[in-house]
């Protein structure tokens, strides 16, 4: 039986892994089938810590592995496919033992850190792949400082958009925000804050149907008006998503305590309702989806893990 099963190898789960292992929890760690998380799919990390000149996502994903590994965590690779009670309750102070399948494999636990994370919701355009990172990119706060000077094209209607918005036009020339219906989503002092930003103009009624581009980089968008269908191009530097994430919690459903977005819902110490089971990173948290509070978040699962851990060991 495992002290200590971390779901997900995205920076929430690996800085776990490290507190973990440095507390002699023999953790495993399952990668799943995105391993490495969203950070694997970015380029440059300017905004985080101790790397001022900047360090490429999966290069800090493979470091933070590796210090992971220094420690004794092990790894397994493969996909969570269901997860439940082998024995205990639901009850806060209970001991219990947990059941990860993974791949058909059956594997006990005594206590377990869920760091899936969340997936950013996509157009599902070929061309959308095609200039991922080149162009394409799903945190402004993360990227949008590359196009200072520059214009670019957020999507979405959100509260998100509006913040991705309002960030970017800090830095950059002109931010157009595109949304297919006549009305924001977002709060209303979001989206008076955005309609008062002379840096930022709306596309009202409009969607995305092709990112265009030079092979190399983005250089307009497609736009189709939905009420009558008119086609028209925009020039851009940049597209910016802010169309929502999923949140990888799907089988944790009915089993853990989620939102009404499948956000998996804890406490302010990262503790689930089910004793032993704890959360990082952003299959939790949707406000500030980055990689340095996914990974004080998973130092905070691991710290309490290590507690309960000894709380149990005591009786």
């Amino acid at each position: 039986m495992e002290k200590l099963v971390i779901i997900g190898a995205g920076i929430a789960g690996l800085t776990a892994a490290i507190y973990a292992a440095r507390a002699n929890l023999q953790p495993l760690v399952i990668s799943g089938k995105e391993e490495g998380g969203q950070l694997m799919l970015t380029t440059v990390v300017e905004n985080y810590p101790c790397f001022p000149e900047g360090i490429m996502g999966p290069d800090m994903i493979s470091r933070a592995r590796e210090q992971a590994k220094r420690f004794g965590t092990r790894f397994k690779d493969g996909n969570v496919e269901a997860f439940g009670i082998k024995s205990g309750g639901n009850n806060i102070g209970k001991e219990n033992v947990y059941d990860v399948v993974v791949d058909g494999e059956k594997i006990e636990a005594k206590s377990v850190i869920i760091a899936t994370g969340a997936s950013a919701r996509m157009l599902g355009l070929e061309s959308e792949k095609k200039y991922w990172n080149r162009g394409v990119h799903t945190c402004a706060t993360c990227d949008a400082p590359f196009y200072s000077g520059k214009d670019i094209v957020v999507v979405g209607g959100g509260d998100s958009a509006c913040e991705e918005s309002l960030f970017s036009a800090k830095v950059v020339n002109s931010v157009t925000i595109i949304h297919r219906r006549d009305a924001f989503r977002a709060s209303m002092i979001m989206q008076e804050r955005v309609l008062g930003n002379s840096k930022i103009k709306v596309v009202w009624n409009s969607s995305v149907e092709e990112i265009l581009g030079d092979g190399k980089k983005v250089t307009a968008v497609k736009i189709k008006n939905v009420n009558d269908g008119k086609a028209s191009e925009l020039k851009t530097d940049a597209v910016f998503l802010a169309i929502g994430h999923i949140p990888n919690s799907a089988v944790f459903k009915g089993i853990l305590d989620l939102d009404e977005n499948g956000y998996i819902k804890a406490d302010s110490r990262m503790r689930t309702k089910l004793p032993g089971v704890f959360v990082a990173g952003d299959v939790h948290d949707k406000i500030y989806r980055q990689a340095v509070t996914a990974a004080g978040m998973g130092c905070q699962a691991a710290l309490e893990a290590e507690r309960y851990m000894e709380g149990i060991t005591r009786g």
